[in-house]
């Protein structure tokens, strides 16, 4: 099971979604493994997205729904979170995977896809569409 932390906010030109680039896997979604310790889904997103983004002021978290991946079996739960004042780019050094410097920014979720980005990301970002526009 998968959580996946959605950060969204009202763009000059729509609804724009927080996306990153990781170095060497392209364009992601901030996500990460269910944890047995985590005492709820919300709670798994805010750690995930604390440890991934760096952002703890999240004013709101909803469970937004459950989604199948068709990717390696992977249920992916997803929850809405409503944060704080956040730039329009910044970079975090997260110590996952021996440490990387993520480079997060906001993409309108009506312009399409330019950049590299894994197929199961690709479709999550349309899932997110099609439930939030």
């Amino acid at each position: 099971m998968k959580v996946c932390p959605l950060v969204l906010r009202s763009g000059v030109n729509g609804l724009e979604i927080l996306l990153f680039k990781h170095p060497l896997a392209g364009v992601q979604l901030v996500k990460g493994t269910l944890e047995f310790s985590d005492c709820s889904i919300e709670s798994a997103a805010l750690r995930e997205l604390a440890e991934e983004s760096g952002i703890h002021d999240v004013r709101f978290a909803g469970y937004l729904g459950l989604w199948e991946s068709g990717y390696q079996n992977q249920l992916w739960h997803f929850v809405l979170c409503e944060c704080g004042f956040l730039p329009c780019h910044w970079i975090f050094h997260t110590l996952d995977d021996g440490g990387h410097d993520f480079e997060f920014f906001w993409h309108d979720l009506r312009e399409p896809v330019r950049f590299k980005c894994h197929d199961v990301f690709m479709r999550a970002i349309d899932y997110v569409k099609a439930v939030c526009l």
